[in-house]
């Protein structure tokens, strides 16, 4: 099993940000423009820990080099179920340096910004700690 996808299936939050670069960029599904930094990223992931409920992922996906992957997952947010993807790209040293995911349907991914949007405290509170 890929250490992404176990640290994240672990819910281990140290694993999955130890395998982020410092200068990673973060993509979110919901939102208009890119997060930079392993701090702010981070952040965000254990938000969506918190928000995603019976989180799986159900395929994986990866180039023939090794460092792009693909993780296909499926979840519920607020109710609504979400169908999504987590697109790594990982360093010369085996970190993320490129993260973005994509989700649908719709209704889902407005849940998600919701639900995501009532974190944003938080998020900006542990990232600023950590920097």
């Amino acid at each position: 099993m890929h250490p992404f996808r176990k640290a994240v299936e672990d819910r281990d939050t140290r694993a999955l940000e130890a395998l982020l670069a410092d200068d990673v960029v973060f993509t979110s599904p919901v939102a208009f423009k890119p997060y930079e930094g392993k701090a702010i990223t981070a952040a965000i992931l254990r938000a969506v820990m918190r928000v995603f409920e019976d989180f799986a992922y159900v395929r994986e996906i990866v180039d023939v080099a090794g460092r792009d992957h693909a993780f296909v997952f499926t979840a519920t947010v607020n109710g609504k179920r979400i169908h999504g993807c987590d697109f790594l790209h990982f360093d010369d040293e085996g970190r993320i340096d490129d993260f973005t995911v994509m989700v649908r349907p719709l209704s889902a991914a407005r849940a998600l910004s919701e639900a995501m949007g009532a974190q944003f405290d938080r998020i900006a509170a542990e990232a600023a700690g950590a920097a």
